[in-house]
């Protein structure tokens, strides 16, 4: 398992050379890239974005990013490797701002291990977004409780989650 949080840049193509082994047929990746607009909690459309601050409590961060890697691990035990990665600072529109790269025997324990692995890094690592646009910056409303990685792991389902994020 591979997992950081960083200010530097993600590299996808680092993270699919790492995932990938020979016993490994599938490697799929999931790259959260820094959009021009935002929705508030409310699902207006807010644009003008220009780049987001990312900021974390980072030992709690590290941690749940390794444990959704061992949930997932043992949820889907034929996969080969997974690298949860996420960046941290000024994240400018276009650039990449979280990675899940999961790499599996087959292709449908690596998309939907990659998928549970984004869905439940969104529901419980503690990351706040900081917009920044061209006359003012605010914080990005969720209106989501952080959850321990238990709870979202067991509430979770690939048809319902992510579905608005």
């Amino acid at each position: 398992m591979r997992v950081a949080v960083t200010s530097d840049v993600l590299s996808v193509e680092a993270a699919i050379e790492w995932a990938t082994l020979p016993r490994c047929g599938a490697v799929v990746t999931f790259t959260g890239v820094v959009r021009e607009y935002s929705k508030d909690i409310t699902g207006l459309r807010a644009n003008g974005v220009v780049a987001i601050d990312y900021q974390c409590y980072e030992s709690v961060a590290h941690a749940r990013l390794l444990e959704i890697a061992e949930v997932a691990q043992q949820r889907w035990p034929g996969i080969g490797r997974i690298a949860l990665l996420h960046r941290i600072g000024f994240v400018a529109v276009g650039e990449a701002s979280v990675l899940a790269c999961v790499s599996s025997g087959h292709r449908v324990d690596a998309f939907l291990a990659a998928q549970f692995c984004i869905d439940i890094l969104k529901a419980c690592v503690p990351v706040w977004k900081l917009e920044q646009r061209a006359a003012a910056q605010s914080w990005v409303e969720t209106g989501a409780q952080i959850e321990t990685v238990e709870q979202a792991a067991s509430q979770w389902s690939p048809l319902t989650c992510g579905v608005a994020s």
